[in-house]
């Protein structure tokens, strides 16, 4: 399976608490729910699109914990069959049980056993949110494609996807759109470790003849 993780960003870089004002206070965040007034039909479809493609799911484990309460609630949701039903895994040290069937908790050496849930057959492993969990997964080069949804706002506090000191990682562009609601969706395949050069007149110029 190809492990693709979705996250929802502000402007400047923060993942924590898109959904509601009470989805993740951690550190004190009082800035919650601030991707809602952009939510649109378009996004949805897009949304609905991506979970089309997934036969499994990877979760850390507050998203897990959050997802778990609402979902199997939302019966009439035209989500809720797919995100119910298909396979689940939850990164987390300290959960005993998981009760969102069907779900396997994944402890110990975390990204090993992505490694091999990765090695299996089937189409998308998708990580929704769990920002924590992501980071590891790109530290550790597991991630193959990233889909970043990004929200005309900048909310001044909060946990960011790519903190300082975090992992550096090479990206390629796939694809981009804008939705009338204003976010801009970008989709990005990992291409390994990124490339530095430098800008200016006395820089090597690319042969032409060469491509190099």
């Amino acid at each position: 399976m190809k492990l693709v993780v979705q996250e929802f960003l502000t402007l400047d870089g923060v993942s924590q608490g898109p959904g509601s004002p009470d989805e993740d206070t951690g550190g004190g965040f009082e800035r919650g729910g601030w991707f809602v007034p952009y939510l649109d039909e378009e996004f949805e479809r897009v949304a609905g699109d991506w979970l089309g493609e997934a036969d499994a799911f990877l979760f850390g484990r507050r998203t897990y914990q959050n997802f778990a309460r609402d979902w199997p609630t939302m019966t009439d949701h035209p989500f809720a069959g797919i995100l119910n039903g298909l396979p689940k895994y939850v990164a987390s040290h300290s959960l005993a049980e998981a009760g969102w069937n069907p779900t396997t908790i994944l402890s110990g050496d975390v990204p090993a056993q992505v490694a091999e849930l990765k090695r299996r057959p089937g189409r998308e492993l998708q990580v929704h949110g769990s920002a924590r969990l992501a980071q590891s997964l790109l530290a550790a080069g597991l991630i193959d494609t990233l889909r970043l949804v990004i929200a005309p706002v900048v909310v001044g506090q909060g946990r960011r996807l790519f903190p300082d000191g975090g992992a550096p990682a090479g990206l390629r562009l796939v694809s981009h759109q804008a939705t009338p609601g204003g976010l801009s969706v970008h989709v990005f395949e990992s291409v390994g470790r990124p490339e530095f050069g430098t800008y200016g007149a006395d820089a090597q110029a690319p042969d032409a003849g060469t491509g190099v």
